[in-house]
């Protein structure tokens, strides 16, 4: 897909959510979306699944998520008819305590180990098993320095197609859609992997 003309799609779509959802869908590629079901994640959900309702929705959930959040999840996936794939770190929070302690804190070296079991390894094995060639993600330029600076579709070094549709949305605009369409949203979640609002988790340098 090195043929495709970036630059054009991205300053014809770039601010065209559900066009650029549509377009992407319409390569007929193996498509994922990935979820932490974060404050207004049902919008991407809902954007990408009223298209293609089967297309895989991936959940790296690391064991740390909220009450709400796993209730969220729950709600989201019922309203939308899901096709959720959760994926687990090879070791349960509480073996991972046991030996280790609890998480560790950003400076601490541990740190990268931590986001890597808990956040990239799943992710990883997610990659492997669902074999995509797009994914769809939520993120979005306020989120951090890194995102800011990324344009709403781009190729990955391993030739994934990865696209933002919401990129360029503010939450205003996130909270009318969610308004607009009947949405659930969650504002009780905590991402132990990030630690600080404007931090870059990890997943997005790696991929």
């Amino acid at each position: 897909m090195s043929t495709l003309d970036l630059a054009r799609i991205n300053a014809e779509l770039g601010r065209d959510a559900p066009g650029l959802v549509k377009w992407a869908l319409g390569l007929n590629q193996a498509p994922i979306v990935t979820t932490n079901f974060r404050p207004f994640e049902a919008v991407i959900l809902h954007l990408v699944t009223r298209v293609q309702p089967d297309v895989p929705v991936i959940w790296m959930d690391n064991g740390y998520n909220t009450e709400a959040t796993y209730r969220y999840a729950d709600e989201v996936t019922r309203l939308l008819g899901l096709n959720l794939r959760i994926y687990l770190p090879l070791r349960s929070r509480a073996h991972r305590e046991a030996v280790d302690g609890p998480v560790p804190a950003l400076h601490e070296p541990r740190h990268a180990a931590f986001t890597e079991e808990v956040k990239l390894e799943p992710f990883a094995r997610a990659l492997r098993e669902t074999a995509p060639k797009v994914w769809f993600t939520a993120l979005r330029a306020t989120d951090s320095a890194v995102r800011a600076q990324m344009d709403p579709v781009s190729i990955n070094p391993d030739g994934l197609i990865k696209v933002a549709p919401l990129l360029h949305w503010t939450s205003r605009d996130l909270h009318q859609y969610c308004e607009a369409h009947d949405l659930p949203n969650n504002f009780d979640y905590v991402d132990p992997t990030k630690g600080e609002e404007q931090r870059e988790c990890g997943l997005h340098l790696a991929h």
